[in-house]
This record gives structure tokens, C-alpha cells and sequence, in this order.
């Protein structure tokens, strides 16, 4: 197939996607609540485990290594399946199925049965239907926009998730301090409850796998051999999920001890929690509105670069975070680590649904989050340990220092020659 590159601003359509495409909308509405739930798990479980069950550093940081852990169990089976199913459908059951297990949570704190093993077992069944529902949504965008829609559907699917990730890390602190952790989680299921309606109102059919047309499927094996081998071979595939593995490894591992580092080093209350980290969640705003701007002037490929090596640099400012002013220090550190973290994944998403036939989008998605997203646990289960043995603020050194070093894997790539990353024309099969 012919390769050809371009300016992701120039296969961007016009404004307005929101206000002219229904279909779109709801999906958007859908996506933005689905993240909104996500954050404010991201405080609540924590936080319950903490406050109301007394569980340990390194208790906590299996809360993290849980939810992450199914990309590493199921990750590339599920991009397999996610091909030869309707992704729209996939969605629905993720949502709905979510939903059930946050409700789960306060109903066993009323019975007087809520514990540990029920948060760790909550969190990956949660987990495994995130799985399902990521590499569904990765894969029905291109069907559901066209190719001159897909960046702006990107940067704006991306731009609010880092809203709502605000909100409800924001939201989680104070929904913790006004009804309590466990009953928190209430929230968590209606805003799955709202994702599932507004997915459901998606009036788009898209069509059935190849394999389903003609009524023969490869086997499950060669079909993960073949996502595989076209991650593996290609280099630029290749570097993005190198890079992505390698810098999800620090990250999983400092989102794992941000909470217990703000509330048990820092001394924060949960509320103050919740905004602090919602304040410098900001940054990722603040990359959806930069980046297609900046892609445009530099090119895809040396925005990618500024975004995941130059701006998170500042991410070790965040162990210098104390009280007072001090605080400070942890809103830059952490801004400019989600304002790189988002502005990189919409170019990132971009590149690979345009270089990617339709047909093997779920599978090259699976696999290269089962990298990406596999070292998330990996990272919680390390900072876990080294958060134990050396304290947590020695250990988020270490973890915010290797977020930028990550990044070197993108600049002795193809890439770094590159003004814009490549784009390819999809198969029509």
C-alpha cells in the first residue's frame, strides 16, 4: 500500500463535529461520562481502602497492579475478539457490566461484608471490561468518522477525557468527604448507567467482520500471531509501544502512590486530595487544546517528540511537592506529565487509525496496549515494593525521573528523522 505523509491538521474537517454529528455526540457524551466514573474510581477505591478498611502502602498499590493487570491476561485475545465482534455491542455489555460492580461495592458495606478481597476483586473484573470497551472504542471511531473527521473526533474525545479526569478526580475527594468512600461509589455506577444510554442511542450500524461475511474465521492463534507480527515489524508500530510500555511503567507506578504520598506524607485531607490533583490534571486540557495547533506547525512527528520527551521533563517537581507552597511544585510536575501524556496519545491515536487497514485495527490496538497498558501493574507492583522498602517520596523520584528517560526510545527512532509520521491509506476490506 502506498505510504504518503501529511499534517494532521490537514486531514482535519472543518469545526463543529459535535454540533453536526449525532452519532458522534453520543459517543462523546458516553466517552466523557465513562472517563468521568474511571477518575473518580481512581480516588475512591484508594481512599476506601485507606479510611475505611486501614489497608496498607503496598495493600493500596494492589489496587492499581488489579486494574491493570487484566491488559497483561487478556490484552491481545481481546483485540482478537473485539475484530470479529460488533464493537458497538462490546461497548454496551463493558458498560453495563461495570455498572453491576461498583453498585456491588456499597450494597456489601450495608450487609457488613465489605473487604479488601472484594475492592481487589472489583477493580479487575472492571479492569478486564475496560479492556474490552478501550479496544472496542479504538477500533469503531474510524467507522463511525470519516478520515477528514477522525483528528478533530480524536482531539476531542481525548481533550474531554482530560476534563473529566479533572472532575472527578476533583469530584472523587469531595464526593469521599460528603457521602463517604464506599457510598461514593453510587456515582461510579450511574456515570456507567449514562455511558451505556448514550452508546445505546448510536443510530450507526457498522458492518460485520470479513470473517463473519463469509462465514469462515482464522484461528484465534494465527490471528494473534498476525497483530503481533505487524506491531513487531513495523517501526514505527514497534517504537510507539516500546515507548508506551516503557513509560507506563513509571507512571503506573507513581499513580499507584500519588494518593497515599499526598495524604500520608503531605498530610492532605481527601478533598484537598481530589483538587490538588485535579489542578494539575489541568495540563491535559491544556494538551488537547495545544496540540493540534502544535502538530501543524511542527509536524506530527516532532510534536510527538516535544510532548513526550521536552514537556515531562518537569514531571520531577513532583517530589519536591510539601506543604504550603510547596504544593506548587506537584501542580507544574504533574501538569506537564498529563499535558504530555494527552497531547502525545492524540497524536498517537491518529497515527495509528490512519496507518492501520480497518480490518486489523482491533488487533494492532490490542497489542500494542497489552505493552502499553501490561507495564501499568508491572509499575504499581514495583512502586509497591520500593515505596516499602525506601519510603514513597525517595521512590517517586526515581518513578517521575524515568516518565522523560522513557522517551529516548522515541528519539533513536525513525521518528526523530521525521518532519510528520507516516499515514497510509486503509484497506477497504
Amino acid at each position: 500500500m502506498p505510504v504518503k505523509t501529511g499534517h494532521l491538521a490537514a486531514r482535519t474537517a472543518g469545526g463543529g463535529l459535535l454540533r453536526r454529528h449525532r452519532d458522534f455526540r453520543q459517543l462523546w457524551f458516553g466517552e466523557t461520562a465513562g472517563k468521568f466514573g474511571v477518575s473518580v474510581t481512581g480516588v475512591l477505591l484508594p481512599l476506601a481502602a485507606v479510611s475505611v478498611l486501614h489497608a496498607g502502602t503496598f495493600a493500596v498499590s494492589l489496587l492499581n497492579v488489579a486494574t491493570w493487570l487484566p491488559w497483561l491476561v487478556i490484552g491481545l485475545p481481546a483485540g482478537v475478539w473485539v475484530d470479529r465482534l460488533r464493537r458497538r455491542t462490546v461497548m454496551l455489555v463493558c458498560d453495563a457490566v461495570s455498572c453491576a460492580l461498583f453498585l456491588s461495592v456499597p450494597v456489601a458495606a450495608w450487609c457488613g461484608v465489605l473487604g479488601i478481597g472484594q475492592l481487589l476483586l472489583v477493580a479487575l473484573l472492571v479492569g478486564s471490561a475496560a479492556v474490552f470497551f478501550q479496544t472496542a472504542y479504538t477500533a469503531y471511531l474510524p467507522t463511525l468518522l470519516s478520515s477528514p473527521d477522525q483528528a478533530e473526533g480524536n482531539a476531542k474525545l481525548h481533550g474531554s477525557a482530560a476534563a473529566a479526569q479533572i472532575a472527578g478526580v476533583g469530584s472523587g475527594g469531595l464526593i469521599a468527604q460528603a457521602a463517604g468512600a464506599v457510598d461514593g461509589m453510587l456515582t461510579n455506577a450511574a456515570t456507567f448507567l449514562v455511558s451505556f444510554l448514550c452508546i445505546g442511542r448510536i443510530r450507526h450500524r457498522e458492518p460485520p467482520a470479513a470473517g463473519s461475511r463469509s462465514g469462515r474465521r482464522p484461528p484465534l492463534l494465527g490471528d494473534l500471531r498476525e497483530g503481533v507480527r505487524l506491531v513487531a515489524r513495523d517501526p514505527y508500530l514497534r517504537s510507539l509501544t516500546l515507548f508506551g510500555g516503557a513509560s507506563n511503567l513509571a507512571l503506573g507506578g507513581c499513580q499507584a502512590l500519588l494518593v497515599v504520598f499526598l495524604a500520608r506524607d503531605i498530610g492532605l485531607s481527601s478533598g484537598a486530595v481530589g483538587a490538588l490533583v485535579g489542578l494539575g490534571g489541568a495540563g491535559g486540557v491544556l494538551g488537547a487544546l495545544l496540540v493540534r495547533r502544535g502538530a501543524a506547525r511542527l509536524g506530527t512527528a516532532r510534536a510527538l517528540l516535544l510532548f513526550e520527551l521536552g514537556v515531562p521533563a518537569l514531571a520531577p517537581l513532583m517530589a519536591l511537592t510539601r506543604d504550603g507552597a510547596g504544593l506548587a511544585f506537584f501542580v507544574v510536575g504533574y501538569g506537564a506529565a498529563a499535558l504530555g501524556v494527552v497531547a502525545g496519545n492524540i497524536i498517537k491515536a491518529g497515527f495509528i487509525q490512519g496507518y492501520c487497514p480497518s480490518g486489523v485495527l482491533g488487533r494492532v490496538t490490542a497489542c500494542s496496549a497489552f505493552v502499553n497498558y501490561g507495564t501499568l501493574p508491572l509499575g504499581a507492583l514495583l512502586a509497591g515494593g520500593l515505596g516499602t522498602l525506601w519510603g514513597v517520596r525517595p521512590t517517586m523520584w526515581l518513578l517521575t525521573a524515568a516518565m522523560p528517560l522513557a522517551a529516548l526510545i522515541l528519539w533513536w527512532s525513525p521518528i526523530r528523522a521525521r518532519r510528520d509520521l507516516p499515514a497510509r491509506e486503509a484497506d477497504p476490506s
